[in-house]
C-alpha cells in the first residue's frame, strides 16, 4: 500500500476518534425529528430510544401463542439453513468459502413456529425476507404497529422503502454488512445484539471476493450449489442492496467475524471501533446508512424494521472513493 494512503487512512482514524465518535452508543428516551435530525442524522451516528415503541399493541400481543391462534395457517416465506449463516460465508464440500445464500421454503406460520420450537440440529430456520414483507404478506398484523416510525418520517421528509418483519432461531446469525438506507429497527419481543462499525473504518475492515451460492435441501441431505454464470448481472445481493457484480470475480464480502477476529490474518482489524449494543423489548435503534452490522438474537425473537431511502449525498460520494481506494467494491 501506498505510504501515503496508508497515512491518510490513520489520519481518518485518527480525526473520527477524535471528533466523530463516542465511547459507545448513545442513548436517549425520546426523539423530537429536528433533534433526531440534527443529533444523529446529519453526523451518520446511532442512538438506541429505549422503550420508543414499548406502547405498541405488537409489544404486548405478538408472540408465538399468539401466531398460533391468530394467523396459524398464514402463508410465510422462512429461511432455512443448516448453519445459521444464511446470507454469510460457508465452506462447500470442496473446501472453498462462498457467499451463500439461504434455501427458501413456504410454510404456515404452524409450521414454522413448531420448528421453532423443535429446535432440530438438521436445520435453523429464520423469516427474513427483506422485500417489505410485513406490508405485503402480514396486512393483519400492521395495526399494530406504526405505518411508519414519525419522528423518523418527517427527518427524512418521506415514507418507508420497506417494512420488514423478522422471526427467528437464536441459532441464525445475521453476518457483517451495510445497507443503503436508513434504518430504525424495533424490537417487538425477546432481544437484538448489534456489532456496529462506522463507515469511516472501511480501511480496517477485511474483503475478500467470494463465489455465490445458495443452499439446497433434498431428502434430509444439504449442498451448496454455485449459482455463478460469468455475466454482468444486477442482482439481489442478501439485504444490502441490489449490486452490479461480475460472478467470475464473485461477491466482495466482509471476511472476518467480529465475535473471534483472526488478527493474526487481519491486524488491520483492531483499528476498528466496534460497538456492541442489545436491544430489548420495546426498544429502537437508529442504524445510519452504510453503517456496518452484525446481528445476533434470543430465541424467536420478532422484530420490525423500517427502511428509508437514503440520500446520495456528499456522504455518499465520500465513502465511494474510500471504497475505491482501499479496493473494496
Amino acid at each position: 500500500m501506498d505510504d501515503k494512503v496508508s497515512e491518510a487512512y490513520l489520519v481518518l482514524h485518527e480525526e473520527s476518534s477524535d471528533l466523530y465518535l463516542g465511547k459507545s452508543i448513545a442513548e436517549t428516551n425520546d426523539l423530537e425529528p429536528l433533534q433526531f435530525y440534527r443529533d444523529y442524522v446529519s453526523k451518520n451516528i446511532p442512538v438506541v430510544i429505549r422503550s420508543h415503541c414499548s406502547h405498541w399493541p405488537a409489544v404486548t400481543k405478538w408472540n408465538a401463542d399468539y401466531f398460533r391462534k391468530t394467523i396459524p395457517d398464514k402463508k410465510v416465506t422462512v429461511a432455512v439453513t443448516p448453519n445459521g449463516l444464511a446470507d454469510g460465508i460457508t465452506r462447500n464440500k470442496d473446501g472453498k468459502d462462498c457467499f451463500v445464500m439461504p434455501f427458501e421454503v413456504d410454510m404456515t406460520m404452524k409450521e414454522f413456529l413448531d420448528g421453532l420450537e423443535q429446535k432440530k440440529d438438521s436445520y435453523i430456520q429464520y423469516i427474513q425476507k427483506q422485500n417489505s414483507n410485513l406490508t405485503l404478506d402480514f396486512p393483519e398484523l400492521l395495526p399494530d404497529v406504526f405505518g411508519d416510525i414519525p419522528f423518523a418520517s418527517e427527518a427524512f421528509n418521506k415514507d418507508p422503502d420497506a417494512v420488514n418483519f423478522w422471526m427467528g432461531d437464536e441459532r441464525a446469525v445475521t453476518s457483517m454488512h451495510k445497507d443503503p438506507y436508513e434504518n430504525i429497527y424495533c424490537v417487538i419481543d425477546g432481544y437484538k445484539d448489534f456489532i456496529l462499525i462506522p463507515p469511516t473504518d472501511l480501511p480496517f475492515v477485511p474483503y475478500k471476493r467470494y463465489p455465490q451460492a445458495v443452499f439446497q435441501h433434498k431428502d434430509d441431505k444439504w449442498d451448496i450449489v454455485s449459482v455463478s454464470t460469468g455475466a454482468r448481472e444486477i442482482v439481489d445481493s442478501g439485504g444490502i442492496g441490489d449490486e452490479e457484480v461480475i460472478y467470475d470475480e464473485g461477491l466482495p464480502w466482509i471476511c472476518i467475524d467480529p465475535l473471534d477476529p483472526n488478527l493474526t490474518k487481519y491486524p488491520e482489524f483492531e483499528k476498528a471501533h466496534v460497538y456492541s449494543v442489545r436491544l430489548n423489548k420495546g426498544d429502537c435503534l437508529y442504524l445510519p446508512s452504510l453503517w456496518f452490522h452484525h446481528v445476533r438474537q434470543s430465541h424467536g425473537c420478532i422484530a420490525v424494521n423500517y427502511w428509508y431511502d437514503m440520500d446520495f449525498d456528499i456522504k455518499y460520494c465520500y465513502f465511494r472513493m474510500l471504497e475505491k481506494l482501499c479496493g473494496k467494491y
